[in-house]
């Protein structure tokens, strides 16, 4: 029964896409993406190659499935690897991402689409990362013995996994090998289903991706200048709301001289003229390196791709997300360089930002009116005292070096069980 309602769920899900393709960018590249895509599978995917496939559901997924990813091209140099989105936010940043041979949209699940796929790609060994569960895809992959390992997986007790409801993701879960969970309250619940036997508590490997970025940074010239020896507040994957709320904190710190950098969750031309009306004295980063104004205060990020490096240039940093029940976007990228982090109330699903908040690392403040107060009265505590300022800065970067290590226990479990020949 509860595979039927499943069958259901795809003919529903694959409808309401079609017809939002219409009228929506983002699922008409869904929709585009996998047009013909087994002919395109089966022309780019040679017969005779022993392949490494890696499914991640979006980008967020996929930054924790690279460190991983990019360690075993290293380990295992005769294998060549499939990376698959589930999201277009995720395939049309990474599309041309080097460190896979190649990379395509995942097809829609379905016991025909399941089969066809792993007859072309034949895996030697199958990641999945995080949150993607697809029961045929699973079934599939199962019923062939290709290894299977979960990685990077987060699991709280709400999920269906762990409800009356939820056999069948119970026994989607059980199809895996392994499940590399990030943390022991996820191993506990996987215990209480049954499934510890395949549980190993591993930690994230964002925690090595971010390391990874840091130590090999790469200096941007343009924002260094636009800096320069002032303090400045660096503020990553903004939404609107937040935005709204560093205008009004930014229009009234005591200190005029401090300038801020704005990196925003959504790039449009709409979104970053509102952005521009919020702060008149402001200036966009491509106009920056056409020679626009340097003595603006606010610099305004118009591209994707920088904002792991931006965070180093910020006495402090705010990461966005938290005012809205999206939830707060990835805090490690600015505390990996022993910057504290601020970010609102929206954060409990995410055990590294209430990791952060309890190292003292990052501090989460609520702001009911959007009246920006709460931001800068901590902005302006922080700025009156450094011994609380380096203490909070000092505890982000530590907090971060001491998760480092799951993209190791994942390769060593992968070498010890002989998952792949080399």
């Amino acid at each position: 029964m509860a595979v039927f309602f499943y069958n259901i769920f795809l003919l529903l899900y694959k409808a309401g896409i079609y017809t939002a393709s219409l009228f929506n960018a983002k699922a008409a590249k869904w929709v585009r993406g996998r047009n013909a895509i087994f002919g395109r599978l089966a022309r780019a995917i040679p017969a005779d190659e022993k392949i490494i496939w890696m499914h991640c559901a979006s980008l967020g997924e996929f930054e924790q499935g690279r460190p991983l990813l990019e360690t075993m091209k290293q380990q295992y140099p005769d294998h060549r690897f499939l990376l698959t989105f589930f999201s277009p936010s995720g395939y049309e940043v990474q599309k041309n991402y080097s460190g896979a041979d190649w990379v395509f949209y995942l097809p829609a699940d379905g016991p025909v689409n399941a089969r066809r796929f792993l007859e072309i790609v034949h895996p030697s060994l199958v990641i999945f990362v995080k949150y993607e569960f697809w029961y045929y895809y699973l079934k599939k992959i199962k019923y062939r013995n290709i290894p299977l390992l979960l990685v990077s997986a987060l699991f709280r007790k709400d999920m269906s996994f762990f409800s009356w409801y939820g056999g069948l993701q119970r026994k989607m879960l059980s199809r895996f090998d392994q499940l590399f969970v990030q943390n022991a309250e996820s191993a506990e619940l996987i215990k209480q289903i049954g499934l510890s036997s395949i549980c190993t508590v591993s930690g994230d490997t964002r925690f090595d991706r971010v390391i990874a970025i840091a130590e090999k940074f790469e200096p941007i010239p343009v924002v260094a200048d636009f800096t320069g020896n002032k303090r400045t507040l660096v503020a990553g994957s903004t939404w609107p709301e937040d935005e709204t709320v560093l205008a009004r904190a930014f229009g009234d710190l005591q200190d005029p001289g401090m300038k801020l950098i704005i990196a925003p969750h959504e790039i449009g031309e709409k979104h970053l003229a509102e952005i521009q009306k919020l702060f008149p004295d402001s200036v966009r980063y491509s106009q920056l390196q056409q020679g626009g104004a340097r003595e603006a205060r606010v610099l305004v990020i118009d591209n994707i791709g920088m904002l792991s490096r931006l965070y180093n240039y910020g006495w402090l940093t705010y990461v966005g997300g938290g005012l809205t029940k999206n939830g707060v976007h990835n805090v490690l990228e600015a505390a990996v360089y022993n910057k504290m982090v601020l970010f609102g109330p929206y954060y409990q699903k995410y055990s590294e930002a209430v990791g952060l908040v309890r190292s003292g690392g990052a501090v989460s403040f609520t702001d009911d009116k959007m009246d920006g107060r709460m931001l800068r009265l901590l902005i302006e505590t922080l700025s009156d005292d450094e011994k609380e300022y380096q203490y909070r800065s000092n505890a982000a970067g530590t907090f971060v070096q001491s998760h480092r290590g799951a993209t190791g226990k994942i390769i060593h479990f992968i070498q010890e069980k002989r998952l792949l020949t080399s």
